[in-house]
Formats: structure tokens, sequence, C-alpha cells
């Protein structure tokens, strides 16, 4: 029996899960890990967390297995995408990852507006220039700290400095490069146009693959560290929504995915580059070779959940506990209790600034319509729902696009959840299914694996073998009558308070 392993280097913590060929878990770990806010909308997170984290559960799931290490054929990593990761001469971390959720480059922003015209980056990029993408944050590493911008030698991705650890092999791949603005994504290369704009050597940036590319074999001193074979080969992998999209099977046209994790997506498969003239979603190359994405993203989506119950919800916390069960399952069961529109109270997801639909790093967080009346519960549901409002955004301009979407599959922790799946199915006016394979992002690295060392005819292919349907939750009128007047207000808000965020962020 060959095996595969797919590892997904999230915002909150590491997991790597070992499958067999036929796409069966045989063994996971996972490690946690902090995120660091030194000021306000900045979010920062420590290269060597995600090193440790890596080699610590590579190991678990070895030991746990119990497979011969020469019968793990295949490495592919998953990671959060955007992250910036700079090493010296001698590969060595020079300071904390700016990550994804990291809104402190708006100054950066408008120089790369002044260098070159906002048309001229969609056209290239296929995306405006973007507060969390990773080239205006090495503009302001440049900017604001010259010393360590002048020790640079090479410049990571979150999951290509993993990829580093395991093969001390400097590489990317399209799908994650994509979110760097840096890459030519009709093209799949780097753009050596916007490189000399910004004065970023190429030299710096790794050897562009495909995601199921072998990009290079373990180390010797990693094999031996983890009990693999450095016969192993790491395949390029993809950014964190296109291997969710692999490991659901959304690798043809007209299907896509929404994720609820620490951010949110809706994530849709295009055989032809699909750009938003207007710059509100992503076009990014994806983990099929020769084809893209287009993805709509919510900032502060599983994220606010997390922050309302870990800053408002410890009884929650303490009864789950007491009863050995999750605490969101007692939240869920709770929020169930709750009419659609929360009785007349809205939640703007903004905790992080916005992405999709208003490229706005200013915009925070709000409740609109509280009164004596609403309980924990009201606020809870109303987190959920603000987070489903934006994330129908998402799907509107989608739409709007001409993305022809006939089947939406639901993936990330907020998926799991059966009262977050029927707001998305009644905002989006269709059924959103789930399939019986959990793993998402690991196991779609893990298909790319297994594509690159020859175990699998394709990536469609393994999809079509491995991956089966589960669960569909289709709409409910009623709710979704209600929700459409809710929706149409919290569409206005932002527009309301727009130039309030500006005044709040100049205090």
């Amino acid at each position: 029996m060959n095996y595969l392993i797919g590892i997904d280097v999230g915002t909150s913590a590491t997991k790597t899960v070992l499958f067999d060929e036929t796409g069966r878990v045989v063994a996971s770990a996972s490690r946690e890990y902090p995120m660091y806010q030194p000021q306000n909308g900045w979010a920062e997170q420590k290269p060597e967390d995600w090193r440790d984290a890596v080699l610590e559960t590579l190991s678990k799931v070895r030991e746990e297995s119990g497979a011969d290490s020469k019968d793990i054929k295949g490495i592919g990593i998953s990671g959060q995408m955007h992250g910036l990761v700079m090493l010296d001469e001698k590969g060595q971390v020079i300071r904390p990852s700016i990550i994804w959720c990291d809104q402190r480059t708006g100054a950066e922003v408008e120089d790369m507006l002044s260098i070159m015209p906002r048309e001229r980056w969609i056209a290239i990029t296929a995306n405006p220039p973007l507060t969390g993408w990773t080239a205006a944050k090495i503009l302001w590493v440049r900017k604001n700290e010259p010393e360590n911008y002048s020790r640079c030698r090479h410049i990571l991705l979150p999951k290509d400095y993993i990829r580093y650890v395991l093969t001390g092999v400097f590489a990317t791949e399209v799908s994650d490069a994509s979110g760097m603005q840096l890459l030519d994504v009709p093209g799949r290369c780097w753009s050596k146009e916007v490189l000399e704009k910004l004065s970023i050597p190429e030299e710096w940036l790794g050897t562009v693959y495909e995601s199921c590319q072998v990009t290079g074999h373990l180390l010797p001193e990693i094999a031996e560290a983890t009990g693999l074979s450095s016969e192993t080969a790491v395949v390029g992998g993809a950014g964190d929504n296109a291997a969710a999209a692999v490991g659901t099977g959304v690798v043809k046209d007209g299907t896509a995915f929404t994720t609820i994790g620490t951010s949110g997506v809706v994530f849709a498969h295009s055989s032809q580059v699909t750009i938003d003239p207007k710059g509100r979603v992503h076009t990014c190359c994806c983990a099929v070779p020769g084809a893209w994405h287009v993805m709509g993203v919510t900032q502060g989506a599983g994220l606010s959940l997390k922050w309302f119950r870990d800053q408002f919800c410890q009884d929650y916390v303490e009864e789950a506990k007491k009863q050995g069960v999750d605490s969101y399952d007692l939240i869920n069961r709770d929020v169930a209790e709750i009419p659609a529109g929360s009785e007349r109270l809205i939640y703007l997801p903004y905790l992080m600034g916005e992405r999709t639909p208003h490229l706005d790093p200013d915009c925070r967080g709000v409740f609109f319509g509280l009164s004596a009346m609403h309980t924990k519960a009201h606020l809870l549901r109303a987190v959920m729902e603000g987070v489903s409002y934006s994330l129908a955004d998402c799907n509107d301009i989608l739409e709007e696009m001409g993305v022809k979407v006939d089947q939406m599959m639901a993936c990330g922790g907020g998926g799991r959840s059966p009262i977050w799946r029927q707001m998305l199915a009644d905002l989006y006016g269709c059924p959103v299914k789930t399939v019986v394979q959990s793993e998402g992002p690991a196991l779609g690295v893990a298909i790319l694996a297994g594509v690159g060392c020859g175990i699998y005819e394709s990536v469609e292919a393994a999809c079509e073998a491995l991956i089966s349907p589960d669960k569909a939750t289709g709409p409910n009128a009623e709710d979704a009558k209600t929700y459409k007047k809710y929706h149409a207000l919290y569409k206005k808000l932002y527009g309301d308070l727009k130039e309030r965020y500006k005044e709040l962020a100049a205090l």
C-alpha cells in the first residue's frame, strides 16, 4: 500500500494527515501556536513555530501509522496565503512573518498605485494592490525596517518556508504565488515588469512550479528526525483555498465551495482566466494545471465567532469541558433557538478590515440594533449571520461576472455547522453540500502529491475516485425571504459607516 501526507500550515495550528492511496485517513496530528498583534490591525507569527509544529506532527503521524517509511511516497503542503517570510543569506528567519490578515500596508498600496496604474496591476496580477498581500508587505519592511530589508536574500510564503525546511529548496507554486501580487497570473510565471517596477530582485523568489509537480525530496537529516525516507517527494502543494478545492472535488467548471475558517471564502473553479475589472474578487491560478479560480474573501469569518466565544463565552467553554463536547456544538444548539434575523440585530464582521467587496483596511466590526431584549444567543446568531451576509456578497459578485455555479460545497470548521450551512443555503438560494471526506486542504495536497508521484493519473481523476458526497442542505423559503431583507440593510450599513471608519482610524 502506498501512503501520502498532507500538511496544512494554518493560522491557528498546523495539521498533518497521513492517508493511504484510497484517501482513507490513517493518522492525524496537529499543534497550535499563537498569533501576535503588536499594534491595532497588525498580525504576525513566528515561522519557527510553523517549523516546530510540522516536524512534531510529521513524527507523530509516522509513528502512529506504523507505515514503512519507504511506502510514504509523497508530501503535499498547504498553508495560509500571502504571509511574508524573509530569510538571510544563511537561510535564517530575519523577522516574524507578517501574515495574511495584517492591515498595516495602506500607504504601501498607495505607493504601488503611484508606481503603476490600477488597471495595469489587474491586467498582470489579476488583482488590484491589496494591503493583505505580500508585495505591499515587502515594501513596508523596506520603508520601515531598512536593516532587516538589507539582510534579505530570500522571500517565501508560509508553506514554502516549510518546503525549504524539509527539502532545502527555495520554490513555490502557482496558486500560492498568485497571492503575492508579483506573479503574472494569466502567464503563470513571475512578472518581470512588476518586479522591475518594485525593485525586487527575482533571485529572491523561489522557482515557480505547478501544484502537482515534484519540487524536491526530504533532506536526510529531516528524514532521520521524523522517521520518514529521504526518497519521499515533496510536491508544489497549494495555498489553503486552492488545496481545499481539490479536497472537496471543486476541480471543474460549475463547481464552487464556501469555506468558513479563520477567514471565509467563496471559491469557483474556471478553465478560463476571468478577472473582475473592479477588483472586488480575486483571480488566481488554481491547483489544477492550466486552470484558474475566482474567489471572494471575508477577513473575519470563523475569526469572528472564535473571538466572541473566547472573549464572552467562558460559560460555554467550561460547560463543554464538563460534558466532553465541543463548545461550538453548545453554541449551535442555542443559536438554533433564535429566529432568522436575530430579532433585528445585525453584525458587520470587519474585525480585521475587509477584502470583498470593500477592500477597506480601516473598517471594523459592528453590532447594529442592540436592545435590552437581546441575549448572548442572539449575539452569537447575529455573528454567524453577519459572516453569511458577507459571503453572500462574494457569491453575488461571482454571479455578476458570469461565473456559473451549479454545485456549492461547504468546508472548513464553520462548514461543519448545520446552522451555518442553512444560513448559506437560504442566502445563496441553492443547496449547500458537504463531502464525506473532512480533511479539506490536507487531503487536497495529498492528492496533489499522489499525482506528482504517479499514483493518480490527474487531479480530476483522483477527485472523482476519492471524494464522495455526504449531506445536502436546501433553502428554507420563509427564512430566505427574511434574509433577503436583512442582507439588503446589511449592504447599506457599510456605505453609511465608510467615512466614520476613516475618522476612527485617524484618531
